[in-house]
């Protein structure tokens, strides 16, 4: 009998996590279908657009599989042939399964917004993080001075995260260029009366109380109506910017509604309790309308869970049903400070920041050996350590 084919598509947390749970055991043939070539690390996107070193954030999949029994392939997946149980890439590979796993990522949403996807800088990719870090570095180049604000919209842990980090980056790199400033504006829009709005309310103040400290100006209940060149419009009136961040808003996979699949309101794709949206299609991660889809730490549980119930089905046992995993909220907000959540604990500051650079090396441990795991956590206190805040 031969082996059990199972091809993943996705290269992210839960693609990846899935092919390394499999990958030792003889029983499967494993194929990981992505469009990139490494793995972006998304928690550290923030770093790599503020000065951080691009390892931290892109990792190659060669290192990632080293040693490792999984096929490779860099295509985009187009089309599933239900009826062949084959999955069509762009470059004509129709490539059998026996189980599909769909861990596809998502996209960003600007929620039709005149001007946001022409103007605005995004924070979702390696290539965006570039292109932000070209732009600051440009505009300073040409037309020596700093932007009248840099804005930043999205007040949720991205947005939390890059806003408490562009002043010390900003004044880095201002200073590398021989340009001087008293202080620098950063502003903070968020549709929602509070910022983190899914979080309980008292480290949604916590949060903001800190950030106001850092000199970050919030603009809470402030929806976003345009944007120029020049300018961001909310409620009527323009916030004068050439540096607009976006990180306010992401939509699901077109691939998911293009091919068919069952969608929940949110757009997620229905999944029943094992994971499963058809007969031996499998989607998880962010792309899965289940609790606290859209977390890394869940996209790694539904990940373990999957791959261990390919091997219960091997061994001719019944599959166990889903459960749902709380996860930790960290987010950090500046140099050695980061807001826990844990169940019903909460940890602020210093202590916040141990426990999310410990949560780092955990991650970079669960898909790298520990010398490569080691080398690129260095990496991002080797950065950390020269930047400080200064207004």
């Amino acid at each position: 009998m031969g082996k059990f084919k199972i091809v993943i598509v996705g290269g992210g947390f839960a693609g990846i996590k899935t092919a390394l749970e499999l990958a030792d055991d003889h029983r499967f043939s494993v194929t990981l279908i992505s469009t990139l070539t490494s793995f972006r690390y998304y928690p550290t996107l923030y770093r790599a657009a503020t000065g951080g070193r691009r390892i931290i954030a892109d990792i190659p999949l060669i290192e990632i599989f080293d040693d490792k029994n999984i096929k490779i392939i860099n295509d985009e997946v187009i089309a599933v042939d239900r009826e062949k149980r084959a999955i069509v890439t762009k470059v004509n590979h129709n490539i059998p399964y026996d189980a599909l796993v769909l861990a596809m990522g998502v996209r960003t949403n600007y929620f039709h917004i005149d001007g946001l996807e022409e103007f605005s800088y995004g924070i979702k990719s390696i290539e965006d993080a570039e292109k932000l870090k070209q732009h600051l570095h440009r505009q300073m180049i040409d037309d020596k001075c700093l932007d009248l604000n840099y804005v930043v919209v999205g007040g949720g842990p991205t947005g939390i995260e890059l806003a408490a980090s562009l002043p010390a980056y900003i004044r880095k790199i201002a200073d590398s260029h021989g340009i001087s400033c008293k202080k620098i504006h950063i502003d903070l829009v968020e549709a929602a009366p509070r910022l983190l709005p899914r979080m309980p309310k008292d480290v949604s103040r916590k949060v903001a109380r800190h950030l106001r400290k850092l000199g970050i100006k919030l603009y809470l209940k402030t929806t976003v109506q345009a944007q120029t060149a020049d300018a961001l419009m909310v409620h009527d009136k323009p916030i004068r910017s050439h540096t607009v961040i976006w990180t306010a808003g992401v939509a699901n996979h077109p691939f998911f509604t293009d091919q068919g699949f069952q969608l929940a309101r949110n757009s997620k794709v229905r999944v029943d309790q094992f994971l499963q949206s058809e007969p031996g299609i499998y989607v998880i991660g962010d792309n899965a309308d289940t609790p606290y889809s859209g977390m890394a730490q869940t996209a790694l549980h539904d990940a373990k869970y999957i791959a261990k119930n390919f091997k219960r089905l091997a061994e001719n046992q019944d599959p166990l049903p889903y459960v749902a995993k709380k996860p930790v909220y960290v987010i950090p907000a500046g140099p050695k400070f980061a807001a826990v959540l844990w169940g019903n604990v909460r940890a602020y500051g210093v202590v916040g920041w141990a426990l999310r650079r410990a949560a780092d090396f955990i991650a970079y441990r669960d898909y790298l050996p520990w010398q490569l795991a080691t080398r690129l956590w260095m990496a991002e206190d080797d950065e950390e350590e020269s930047c400080t805040y200064c207004f």
